[in-house]
């Protein structure tokens, strides 16, 4: 009986991080070429991950939330708009040619699309990120 009691705790422990990993890994999984897949069948609201290079830095959107907004060129010759919301994230030091990797929420457009939720937000368990210069900025 006693060495039932001290099995017991150990077997809470190991559920409760199996609950905790469970929650911190994304439901959605993101694929590779998730982002031409969704451009292709027009669907939005994707969670997407990937790379580019800035091809064209934007002003600020600066009506509600303010944005931090620039043109990417990924890998497969796709442009999209980013709209990074510098209200909940610090703003991402940015020049035309840097390379940049992300997490972001994708929305159709006939010019390619464009990706939001490049941050963390406080009301919602995901959130995206832009990586760039070593930094992480969520």
């Amino acid at each position: 009986m006693g060495r039932r009691r001290r099995g017991l705790p150990w077997i809470a422990v190991a559920a409760l991080l199996a609950v905790a990993a469970w929650r911190l890994v994304p439901r959605d999984r993101v694929a590779e070429g998730a982002i031409d897949e969704a451009h292709t069948a027009q669907r939005s609201a994707v969670w997407v991950e990937d790379e580019g290079t800035v091809e064209r830095l934007l002003r600020d959107d600066l009506e509600g939330s303010r944005h931090q907004q620039w043109i990417l060129r990924i890998r497969s010759g796709l442009t999209l708009k980013f709209a990074h919301n510098i209200d909940l994230a610090p703003r991402v030091p940015l020049d035309q040619g840097d390379t940049i990797r992300f997490r972001g929420r994708y929305e159709y457009t006939d010019k390619g699309g464009t990706v939001h939720w490049t941050h963390h937000d406080p009301s919602r368990i995901e959130g995206g990120w832009i990586e760039h210069g070593g930094r992480r900025y969520e």
